[in-house]
Protein backbone atom coordinates (compact mmCIF):
# COMPACT_ATOMS: atom_id res chain seq x y z
CA UNK A 1 0.00 0.00 0.00
CA UNK A 2 1.25 3.48 -0.89
CA UNK A 3 1.99 5.50 2.25
CA UNK A 4 -0.02 8.64 3.06
CA UNK A 5 3.18 10.68 2.77
CA UNK A 6 3.83 9.47 -0.79
CA UNK A 7 0.22 10.12 -1.76
CA UNK A 8 0.55 13.64 -0.39
CA UNK A 9 3.80 14.21 -2.32
CA UNK A 10 2.30 12.90 -5.57
CA UNK A 11 -0.83 15.04 -5.26
CA UNK A 12 1.25 18.12 -4.41
CA UNK A 13 3.40 17.55 -7.49
CA UNK A 14 0.29 17.14 -9.67
CA UNK A 15 -1.30 20.31 -8.34
CA UNK A 16 1.93 22.16 -9.03
CA UNK A 17 2.06 20.83 -12.60
CA UNK A 18 -1.60 21.71 -13.17
CA UNK A 19 -0.88 25.29 -12.18
CA UNK A 20 2.44 25.51 -14.00
CA UNK A 21 1.09 24.46 -17.39
CA UNK A 22 -1.12 27.54 -17.49
CA UNK A 23 1.89 29.52 -18.72
CA UNK A 24 2.03 27.50 -21.97
CA UNK A 25 0.19 28.14 -25.22
CA UNK A 26 -2.69 25.62 -25.49
CA UNK A 27 -4.22 26.94 -28.71
CA UNK A 28 -5.30 24.32 -31.23
CA UNK A 29 -3.06 23.51 -34.20
CA UNK A 30 -3.91 25.29 -37.43
CA UNK A 31 -5.98 22.74 -39.36
CA UNK A 32 -6.44 21.73 -42.95
CA UNK A 33 -9.46 19.42 -42.88
CA UNK A 34 -11.87 17.58 -45.12
CA UNK A 35 -11.66 15.15 -48.02
CA UNK A 36 -8.57 15.78 -50.16
CA UNK A 37 -7.05 18.29 -47.74
CA UNK A 38 -3.62 16.62 -47.91
CA UNK A 39 -3.31 17.94 -51.47
CA UNK A 40 -3.50 21.48 -50.08
CA UNK A 41 -0.60 20.94 -47.69
CA UNK A 42 2.28 21.73 -50.12
CA UNK A 43 0.91 25.20 -50.93
CA UNK A 44 0.29 25.70 -47.21
CA UNK A 45 3.89 24.72 -46.40
CA UNK A 46 5.24 27.06 -49.05
CA UNK A 47 3.06 29.84 -47.65
CA UNK A 48 4.97 29.48 -44.37
CA UNK A 49 8.22 30.31 -46.20
CA UNK A 50 9.46 26.70 -46.22
CA UNK A 51 10.92 25.30 -49.44
CA UNK A 52 12.72 22.16 -48.24
CA UNK A 53 11.19 19.52 -45.94
CA UNK A 54 11.92 16.10 -44.50
CA UNK A 55 8.95 13.72 -44.84
CA UNK A 56 8.94 11.18 -42.00
CA UNK A 57 6.89 8.05 -42.69
CA UNK A 58 7.17 4.26 -42.89
CA UNK A 59 7.70 1.73 -45.68
CA UNK A 60 4.17 0.35 -45.37
CA UNK A 61 2.60 3.69 -46.27
CA UNK A 62 5.14 4.19 -49.05
CA UNK A 63 4.22 0.78 -50.44
CA UNK A 64 0.54 1.73 -50.47
CA UNK A 65 1.44 4.89 -52.46
CA UNK A 66 -0.54 6.92 -49.93
CA UNK A 67 1.99 9.74 -50.12
CA UNK A 68 1.93 10.06 -53.92
CA UNK A 69 -0.57 12.99 -53.98
CA UNK A 70 1.55 14.82 -51.41
CA UNK A 71 4.76 14.29 -53.41
CA UNK A 72 3.07 15.31 -56.65
CA UNK A 73 1.85 18.58 -55.19
CA UNK A 74 5.14 19.32 -53.43
CA UNK A 75 6.77 19.08 -56.86
CA UNK A 76 4.11 21.32 -58.40
CA UNK A 77 4.65 24.17 -55.96
CA UNK A 78 8.44 23.83 -55.92
CA UNK A 79 8.96 22.52 -52.40
CA UNK A 80 11.93 20.18 -52.25
CA UNK A 81 11.50 17.07 -50.12
CA UNK A 82 13.59 14.24 -48.71
CA UNK A 83 11.92 11.04 -47.50
CA UNK A 84 12.81 9.10 -44.37
CA UNK A 85 10.70 5.94 -44.48
CA UNK A 86 12.62 3.87 -41.94
CA UNK A 87 10.25 4.39 -39.00
CA UNK A 88 9.59 1.17 -37.09
CA UNK A 89 6.25 0.36 -35.36
CA UNK A 90 7.81 1.47 -32.07
CA UNK A 91 10.29 4.16 -33.17
CA UNK A 92 13.74 3.56 -31.76
CA UNK A 93 16.52 5.93 -30.83
CA UNK A 94 18.34 4.80 -33.98
CA UNK A 95 15.31 5.74 -36.11
CA UNK A 96 15.36 9.21 -34.61
CA UNK A 97 19.09 9.67 -35.16
CA UNK A 98 18.85 8.42 -38.77
CA UNK A 99 16.05 10.88 -39.51
CA UNK A 100 17.99 13.74 -37.90
CA UNK A 101 21.08 12.93 -39.96
CA UNK A 102 19.01 13.02 -43.18
CA UNK A 103 17.41 16.34 -42.17
CA UNK A 104 20.78 17.99 -41.57
CA UNK A 105 22.47 16.45 -44.61
CA UNK A 106 19.78 17.84 -46.94
CA UNK A 107 19.52 21.26 -45.28
CA UNK A 108 15.80 20.84 -44.55
CA UNK A 109 13.77 23.66 -43.01
CA UNK A 110 10.85 21.71 -41.55
CA UNK A 111 9.27 18.27 -41.16
CA UNK A 112 6.11 16.58 -42.39
CA UNK A 113 5.10 13.66 -40.16
CA UNK A 114 2.92 11.35 -42.26
CA UNK A 115 1.36 8.26 -40.71
CA UNK A 116 0.19 6.87 -37.40
CA UNK A 117 1.66 7.41 -33.98
CA UNK A 118 5.09 5.99 -34.84
CA UNK A 119 6.01 8.44 -37.64
CA UNK A 120 4.59 11.26 -35.50
CA UNK A 121 6.70 10.25 -32.49
CA UNK A 122 9.80 9.82 -34.63
CA UNK A 123 9.35 13.23 -36.28
CA UNK A 124 8.78 14.97 -32.94
CA UNK A 125 11.82 13.38 -31.33
CA UNK A 126 13.88 14.12 -34.45
CA UNK A 127 12.81 17.77 -34.23
CA UNK A 128 13.77 17.79 -30.55
CA UNK A 129 17.24 16.47 -31.39
CA UNK A 130 17.64 19.13 -34.06
CA UNK A 131 16.71 21.79 -31.50
CA UNK A 132 18.98 20.26 -28.84
CA UNK A 133 21.96 18.75 -30.74
CA UNK A 134 23.96 18.15 -27.55
CA UNK A 135 21.17 16.39 -25.65
CA UNK A 136 20.84 12.65 -26.40
CA UNK A 137 17.37 11.10 -26.61
CA UNK A 138 17.52 9.26 -23.24
CA UNK A 139 18.25 12.59 -21.51
CA UNK A 140 14.98 13.98 -22.93
CA UNK A 141 12.89 11.38 -21.12
CA UNK A 142 10.29 12.90 -18.84
CA UNK A 143 8.92 16.43 -18.66
CA UNK A 144 10.26 19.76 -19.97
CA UNK A 145 13.66 18.52 -21.13
CA UNK A 146 13.60 20.02 -24.65
CA UNK A 147 12.50 23.64 -24.00
CA UNK A 148 14.01 25.10 -27.19
CA UNK A 149 11.87 25.82 -30.24
CA UNK A 150 11.78 22.96 -32.76
CA UNK A 151 11.66 23.30 -36.57
CA UNK A 152 8.19 23.73 -38.13
CA UNK A 153 6.29 20.43 -37.90
CA UNK A 154 3.29 19.54 -40.06
CA UNK A 155 1.36 16.48 -38.87
CA UNK A 156 -0.67 14.28 -41.24
CA UNK A 157 -2.38 11.45 -39.32
CA UNK A 158 -3.40 8.33 -41.23
CA UNK A 159 -5.02 6.68 -38.21
CA UNK A 160 -7.71 7.96 -35.88
CA UNK A 161 -6.09 7.06 -32.62
CA UNK A 162 -2.97 8.63 -31.23
CA UNK A 163 -4.03 12.27 -31.43
CA UNK A 164 -0.31 12.92 -31.82
CA UNK A 165 -1.04 15.76 -34.23
CA UNK A 166 -1.95 17.88 -31.21
CA UNK A 167 -0.08 16.39 -28.25
CA UNK A 168 3.12 17.36 -26.48
CA UNK A 169 4.38 13.76 -26.22
CA UNK A 170 6.73 11.62 -28.28
CA UNK A 171 7.06 7.97 -27.29
CA UNK A 172 10.46 6.35 -27.83
CA UNK A 173 11.62 2.73 -27.62
CA UNK A 174 15.02 1.44 -26.59
CA UNK A 175 15.32 -2.14 -27.94
CA UNK A 176 18.48 -2.74 -25.95
CA UNK A 177 16.75 -2.28 -22.60
CA UNK A 178 13.13 -3.07 -23.63
CA UNK A 179 12.17 0.40 -22.41
CA UNK A 180 9.41 2.52 -23.91
CA UNK A 181 9.05 6.02 -22.54
CA UNK A 182 7.68 9.45 -23.34
CA UNK A 183 9.33 12.79 -24.00
CA UNK A 184 6.84 15.44 -22.83
CA UNK A 185 7.31 19.07 -23.72
CA UNK A 186 4.90 21.72 -25.08
CA UNK A 187 7.40 22.64 -27.79
CA UNK A 188 6.72 19.24 -29.40
CA UNK A 189 3.09 20.10 -30.19
CA UNK A 190 2.69 20.44 -33.97
CA UNK A 191 1.50 23.88 -35.00
CA UNK A 192 -0.15 22.52 -38.15
CA UNK A 193 -2.23 19.40 -38.82
CA UNK A 194 -4.03 17.86 -41.81
CA UNK A 195 -7.23 15.93 -41.10
CA UNK A 196 -8.02 14.13 -44.36
CA UNK A 197 -10.43 11.17 -43.91
CA UNK A 198 -9.45 9.72 -47.29
CA UNK A 199 -6.07 8.79 -45.81
CA UNK A 200 -7.77 6.48 -43.29
CA UNK A 201 -10.10 4.66 -45.70
CA UNK A 202 -7.61 1.91 -46.46
CA UNK A 203 -6.92 1.04 -42.83
CA UNK A 204 -7.47 -2.65 -42.02
CA UNK A 205 -10.38 -3.20 -39.60
CA UNK A 206 -8.10 -4.30 -36.74
CA UNK A 207 -6.09 -1.08 -37.03
CA UNK A 208 -9.29 0.97 -37.15
CA UNK A 209 -10.54 -0.71 -33.97
CA UNK A 210 -7.36 -0.60 -31.89
CA UNK A 211 -6.41 2.96 -32.83
CA UNK A 212 -9.98 4.06 -32.15
CA UNK A 213 -9.90 2.46 -28.71
CA UNK A 214 -6.54 4.15 -28.14
CA UNK A 215 -8.29 7.49 -28.70
CA UNK A 216 -11.09 6.50 -26.34
CA UNK A 217 -8.49 5.62 -23.71
CA UNK A 218 -6.97 9.10 -24.07
CA UNK A 219 -10.35 10.72 -23.54
CA UNK A 220 -11.33 8.54 -20.57
CA UNK A 221 -8.01 8.74 -18.73
CA UNK A 222 -7.88 12.52 -19.16
CA UNK A 223 -11.48 12.90 -18.00
CA UNK A 224 -11.25 10.86 -14.81
CA UNK A 225 -7.87 12.26 -13.77
CA UNK A 226 -7.47 15.06 -11.25
CA UNK A 227 -5.77 17.55 -13.57
CA UNK A 228 -8.86 18.18 -15.67
CA UNK A 229 -10.03 21.67 -16.60
CA UNK A 230 -13.34 22.82 -18.08
CA UNK A 231 -11.66 22.90 -21.46
CA UNK A 232 -10.11 19.42 -21.29
CA UNK A 233 -13.37 18.00 -19.94
CA UNK A 234 -15.25 19.45 -22.91
CA UNK A 235 -12.71 17.97 -25.34
CA UNK A 236 -12.92 14.55 -23.67
CA UNK A 237 -16.71 14.58 -23.78
CA UNK A 238 -16.71 15.47 -27.49
CA UNK A 239 -14.20 12.72 -28.18
CA UNK A 240 -16.13 10.08 -26.26
CA UNK A 241 -19.38 10.92 -28.07
CA UNK A 242 -17.74 10.88 -31.52
CA UNK A 243 -15.93 7.60 -30.89
CA UNK A 244 -18.91 5.74 -29.43
CA UNK A 245 -21.11 6.94 -32.30
CA UNK A 246 -18.70 6.11 -35.11
CA UNK A 247 -16.13 3.44 -34.26
CA UNK A 248 -18.25 0.41 -35.14
CA UNK A 249 -19.34 1.95 -38.44
CA UNK A 250 -15.73 2.82 -39.32
CA UNK A 251 -14.73 -0.75 -38.38
CA UNK A 252 -17.51 -2.44 -40.36
CA UNK A 253 -17.66 -0.02 -43.29
CA UNK A 254 -14.25 1.50 -43.78
CA UNK A 255 -15.29 3.47 -46.86
CA UNK A 256 -17.75 5.62 -44.90
CA UNK A 257 -15.97 8.96 -45.11
CA UNK A 258 -18.28 10.63 -42.60
CA UNK A 259 -17.50 8.00 -39.96
CA UNK A 260 -13.79 8.24 -40.79
CA UNK A 261 -13.82 12.02 -40.46
CA UNK A 262 -15.70 11.83 -37.15
CA UNK A 263 -13.16 9.33 -35.82
CA UNK A 264 -10.31 11.65 -36.85
CA UNK A 265 -11.95 14.50 -34.98
CA UNK A 266 -12.64 12.25 -31.99
CA UNK A 267 -8.97 11.34 -31.88
CA UNK A 268 -8.02 15.01 -32.24
CA UNK A 269 -10.25 16.12 -29.34
CA UNK A 270 -8.99 13.25 -27.17
CA UNK A 271 -5.45 14.39 -27.92
CA UNK A 272 -6.35 17.96 -26.93
CA UNK A 273 -7.73 16.60 -23.65
CA UNK A 274 -4.88 14.38 -22.54
CA UNK A 275 -1.98 16.53 -23.67
CA UNK A 276 -2.94 18.93 -20.87
CA UNK A 277 -4.79 16.66 -18.40
CA UNK A 278 -2.45 13.63 -18.81
CA UNK A 279 -3.25 9.94 -18.98
CA UNK A 280 -2.91 7.23 -16.31
CA UNK A 281 -2.13 3.64 -15.44
CA UNK A 282 -3.52 2.23 -18.70
CA UNK A 283 -0.80 4.04 -20.62
CA UNK A 284 1.93 3.33 -18.10
CA UNK A 285 1.25 -0.41 -18.34
CA UNK A 286 0.69 -0.37 -22.10
CA UNK A 287 3.97 1.44 -22.77
CA UNK A 288 5.91 -1.14 -20.80
CA UNK A 289 4.16 -4.13 -22.37
CA UNK A 290 4.94 -2.57 -25.73
CA UNK A 291 8.58 -2.18 -24.80
CA UNK A 292 8.88 -5.77 -23.56
CA UNK A 293 6.75 -7.69 -26.04
CA UNK A 294 6.17 -5.37 -29.00
CA UNK A 295 2.42 -5.23 -28.36
CA UNK A 296 0.97 -2.41 -30.50
CA UNK A 297 0.06 0.53 -28.31
CA UNK A 298 -3.57 0.82 -29.37
CA UNK A 299 -4.17 -2.88 -28.81
CA UNK A 300 -2.56 -2.74 -25.39
CA UNK A 301 -4.70 0.23 -24.35
CA UNK A 302 -7.89 -1.39 -25.64
CA UNK A 303 -7.31 -4.58 -23.65
CA UNK A 304 -6.09 -2.93 -20.44
CA UNK A 305 -8.61 -0.05 -20.20
CA UNK A 306 -11.58 -1.91 -18.69
CA UNK A 307 -9.39 -3.69 -16.13
CA UNK A 308 -7.92 -0.42 -14.85
CA UNK A 309 -11.39 1.17 -14.71
CA UNK A 310 -12.53 -1.82 -12.65
CA UNK A 311 -9.66 -1.14 -10.25
CA UNK A 312 -10.65 2.51 -9.83
CA UNK A 313 -14.20 1.53 -8.88
CA UNK A 314 -16.08 4.23 -6.99
CA UNK A 315 -13.13 6.64 -7.10
CA UNK A 316 -13.95 7.23 -10.78
CA UNK A 317 -17.67 6.44 -10.71
CA UNK A 318 -18.98 10.00 -11.01
CA UNK A 319 -17.00 11.06 -14.12
CA UNK A 320 -17.49 7.66 -15.75
CA UNK A 321 -21.24 7.96 -15.18
CA UNK A 322 -21.15 11.35 -16.95
CA UNK A 323 -19.30 9.82 -19.89
CA UNK A 324 -21.82 6.99 -19.95
CA UNK A 325 -24.66 9.50 -20.27
CA UNK A 326 -22.82 11.33 -23.07
CA UNK A 327 -22.22 8.03 -24.89
CA UNK A 328 -25.83 6.93 -24.47
CA UNK A 329 -24.96 4.09 -22.11
CA UNK A 330 -27.26 3.10 -19.23
CA UNK A 331 -30.16 5.19 -17.92
CA UNK A 332 -30.70 8.20 -15.69
CA UNK A 333 -32.36 5.97 -13.10
CA UNK A 334 -29.02 4.30 -12.37
CA UNK A 335 -26.71 5.38 -9.57
CA UNK A 336 -23.29 6.73 -10.54
CA UNK A 337 -21.71 3.43 -9.56
CA UNK A 338 -24.17 1.41 -11.65
CA UNK A 339 -23.82 3.64 -14.68
CA UNK A 340 -20.03 3.65 -14.42
CA UNK A 341 -20.07 -0.15 -14.44
CA UNK A 342 -22.38 -0.07 -17.45
CA UNK A 343 -19.87 2.18 -19.22
CA UNK A 344 -17.02 -0.26 -18.54
CA UNK A 345 -19.24 -3.10 -19.76
CA UNK A 346 -19.92 -1.11 -22.95
CA UNK A 347 -16.17 -0.75 -23.53
CA UNK A 348 -15.77 -4.52 -23.18
CA UNK A 349 -18.66 -5.02 -25.60
CA UNK A 350 -17.06 -2.69 -28.15
CA UNK A 351 -13.85 -4.71 -27.87
CA UNK A 352 -15.78 -7.96 -28.33
CA UNK A 353 -17.66 -6.71 -31.39
CA UNK A 354 -14.39 -5.64 -33.01
CA UNK A 355 -12.53 -8.88 -32.22
CA UNK A 356 -10.15 -7.33 -29.70
CA UNK A 357 -8.98 -10.02 -27.26
CA UNK A 358 -9.59 -9.91 -23.52
CA UNK A 359 -6.14 -11.18 -22.58
CA UNK A 360 -2.53 -11.48 -23.75
CA UNK A 361 -0.68 -14.79 -23.91
CA UNK A 362 2.80 -13.28 -24.27
CA UNK A 363 3.27 -11.84 -20.77
CA UNK A 364 5.73 -13.79 -18.64
CA UNK A 365 5.50 -13.89 -14.86
CA UNK A 366 9.27 -13.55 -14.49
CA UNK A 367 9.21 -10.22 -16.38
CA UNK A 368 6.80 -8.55 -13.98
CA UNK A 369 9.52 -7.75 -11.46
CA UNK A 370 11.05 -5.49 -14.10
CA UNK A 371 7.84 -4.25 -15.72
CA UNK A 372 6.02 -3.13 -12.56
CA UNK A 373 8.72 -0.73 -11.25
CA UNK A 374 8.91 0.80 -14.73
CA UNK A 375 5.14 1.30 -14.71
CA UNK A 376 5.39 3.32 -11.52
CA UNK A 377 8.48 5.18 -12.68
CA UNK A 378 6.33 6.51 -15.53
CA UNK A 379 3.11 7.00 -13.58
CA UNK A 380 4.37 8.45 -10.29
CA UNK A 381 4.22 11.29 -9.54
CA UNK A 382 3.10 12.66 -12.93
CA UNK A 383 -0.20 10.92 -13.70
CA UNK A 384 -3.13 12.36 -11.68
CA UNK A 385 -5.04 9.07 -11.39
CA UNK A 386 -8.26 8.88 -9.32
CA UNK A 387 -6.76 6.27 -6.99
CA UNK A 388 -3.16 5.18 -6.51
CA UNK A 389 -2.05 1.62 -7.12
CA UNK A 390 0.76 -0.24 -5.35
CA UNK A 391 3.00 -3.00 -6.69
CA UNK A 392 0.88 -5.88 -5.40
CA UNK A 393 -2.28 -4.37 -6.88
CA UNK A 394 -0.50 -3.79 -10.21
CA UNK A 395 0.66 -7.42 -10.31
CA UNK A 396 -2.85 -8.65 -9.50
CA UNK A 397 -4.32 -6.43 -12.22
CA UNK A 398 -1.85 -7.67 -14.86
CA UNK A 399 -2.62 -11.26 -13.87
CA UNK A 400 -6.25 -10.60 -14.81
CA UNK A 401 -5.38 -10.08 -18.48
CA UNK A 402 -2.65 -12.72 -18.71
CA UNK A 403 -3.85 -15.76 -20.68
Amino acid sequence: MISPFKRFCYRTYQIGMKLAVNIFDWSEPELLSGVGSVKKLPEFVKGKGITNVLVVTDKGLMGLHLLDPLFENLDKVGVKYTVFDGVQPNPSIQNIEDARELYLKNNCQGLIAFGGGSPMDCAKACAARIARPNLPVPKMKGVLKVIKKIPPLFAVPTTAGTGSETTLAAVVSNPATHEKYAINDPVLRPKYAVMDPELTVGLPPHITSTTGMDALTHAVEAYIGRSNTKTTSAYAEKATKLIFDNIEEAYNNGSNLRARENMLMGSFYAGMAFTRAYVGYVHAIAHNLGGFYGIPHGLANAVILPYVLDFFGDSAAKPLARLAAIAGVGSDSMSDSERAKAFVAAIRELNRKMNIPEKFDCIKEEDLDTIIPRVFKEAHPLYPVPKFMDADECRELIHRFMA
